[in-house]
């Protein structure tokens, strides 16, 4: 019986009463269980992979978790607030106000009541997150494709090559799951919510500017289809009323702290300004086509193959007709990871959580004759995006 099937079928008996908000969480819970599973499982066996090669290597398995890279700008944040600059060799100046508030705001209250220290809070923070977005990744398969594609699709996110970052007191697993609550929030024609979990995507990550474009676009070929279908505005806005509230209260979040920065700093292009000095200003993709061409040949062959397959994943997600919120949010990540001007081996992380984009993979692997061969792939994957984080983890540069 198809999952379809499943979810309209009618059971016998008498008619069910209403249902409570408490038990439609419990059902909903139950129904994406095996998603979280799987997904745990996945990012245990990171975790366990880390702790075996950092034990061998005689070096603390929660430093690189908790204490390295960007971790620690966002503790520094939570302990001391905004005040912290670092001037380079070459004369550049990285400021912490290049880091979104949200992830210091819920380290510093974690730690302010509970005994954890902020390295702790930020990764209590980051493990919870991650299962909710496997959560909101299953919602949205779910929702698209059925329960089965549900669970391949967060099962696939925890395997991502660089999905050892989930496990590390970054944004990329809160940022996630605000993403995906927000684009099944959408897709349920929910647009308050939609609004409102964008504010804090937008207080978590720049990226979040994906997000605010996906409700925008949506709500504004929503509105010009119908208005050509009635010929009348008037009724047209009244009918969409809390769509066009939850298009308006999206951005609030990323201008606001966009805002902060110009006050902070007396000019209104003061955040832009500070990324720059990162290095993480748009660039059209310069820095990207600089990068491969610096490259010996055999390196620049694959890295334009792995970009290649991501153009293919781009198509093969247009093919499958996905709705327009959740294709219009994928390839804006996709392409501000692409055309900005920094680090590049940070690239695959930043876009980590286009998530849609293993909609294609997941059809694919359900497609394979038997649940067991589709479970055997789901492993291989997870073994070696396990040894691929721990081997990156132990290394020097930054994920």
């Amino acid at each position: 019986m198809s999952d379809h099937q499943l979810r309209t079928r009618t059971p016998a008996g008498p008619a069910p009463g209403p249902r409570t908000p408490g038990s439609r969480a419990a059902a909903a819970f139950r129904a994406a269980a095996p998603a979280l599973a799987v997904y745990a499982g996945a990012r245990a066996l990171g975790l366990l992979a880390f702790w075996a090669a950092a034990s061998a290597a005689g070096k603390d398995p929660l430093g690189p978790l908790s204490g390295r890279w960007d971790s620690v700008w966002y503790q520094r944040i939570a302990e001391n607030g905004y005040r912290y600059t670092v001037t380079l060799p070459d004369g550049s100046v990285h400021s912490d106000l290049a880091f979104f508030p949200l992830l210091p705001a819920l380290e510093r209250a974690i730690s302010e009541v509970t005994p954890l220290t902020l390295g702790g809070a930020g990764l209590l923070v980051a493990w919870t997150a991650g299962l909710l977005a496997a959560w909101g990744i299953f919602a949205v398969g779910a929702q698209l494709r059925g329960r089965r594609t549900g669970v391949v699709l967060a099962a696939l996110w925890g395997v991502y090559p660089t999905a050892f970052v989930q496990s590390m007191a970054y944004t990329e697993t809160l940022f996630t799951a605000l993403a995906a609550w927000a684009l099944y929030a959408v897709l349920r024609g929910r647009w308050i919510v939609a609004g409102a979990l964008c504010v804090l995507a937008g207080l978590t990550r720049p990226t979040a500017a994906a997000l605010i474009a996906a409700l925008a676009i949506t709500a504004a070929v929503t509105l010009v289809r119908e208005y050509r279908e009635k010929r009348r505005a008037g009724p047209v806005l009244r009918r969409n009323v809390r769509m066009i509230a939850g298009v308006a209260l999206a951005p609030l979040g990323w201008l606001a702290y966009v805002v902060f920065v110009a006050v902070r700093e007396g000019s209104p292009f003061a955040y832009f300004e500070v990324q720059a000095q990162w290095g993480n200003n748009i660039d059209g993709g310069r820095a990207l086509a600089a990068f491969i061409s610096g490259l010996p040949w055999p390196a620049a062959l694959g890295l334009c193959a792995a970009l290649g397959l991501l153009g293919w994943l781009v198509v093969l997600c247009v093919r499958q007709r996905q709705p327009l919120p959740v294709l219009v949010y994928a390839l804006t990540i996709v392409v501000i990871s692409l055309i900005g001007a920094g680090y590049f081996g940070s690239r695959p992380r930043l876009m980590m959580p286009a998530f849609p984009l293993l909609l294609p993979p997941a059809v694919a692997l359900l497609r394979l004759r038997t649940t067991g061969r589709t479970a055997a792939a789901l492993a291989v994957l997870a073994c070696a995006s396990a040894a691929y984080g721990a081997w990156t983890l132990l290394g020097p540069g930054p994920p």
